[in-house]
């Protein structure tokens, strides 16, 4: 397989992984739920009105503010907000959709 996927070939403990999770009837790729508190509206939702209300605001001051990780806040802000750095200047069709 070195030969044929050269630097892009899977590693064998990889492969070996999930040859024994498929023996085991697992079918799905993705993987399985984490451990761990699920982010709910309203933690979006409080993060999104502090930022709203300061844009200068950072991760770790809305991590301190509400009592959670800078991870956390880090995850909501680029996964579930989808916030976008743009000028509203040079594309405020995008702006616009984006909101």
């Amino acid at each position: 397989m070195k030969e044929v996927y050269g630097e892009q070939c899977f590693v064998r403990c990889s492969i070996i992984r999930w040859c024994q999770r498929y023996e085991a009837g697992r079918v799905n790729i993705k993987d399985l739920p984490r451990p761990g508190q699920e982010t709910n509206s309203a933690t979006i939702s409080a993060v999104d009105e502090l930022i709203r209300q300061n844009r200068r605001i950072t991760t770790r001051g809305i991590a301190a503010e509400l009592s959670m990780s800078k991870g956390t806040v880090h995850h909501i802000i680029h996964k579930k907000l989808v916030t976008a750095n743009c000028v509203h200047s040079v594309c405020p069709g995008i702006c616009q959709r984006i909101r």
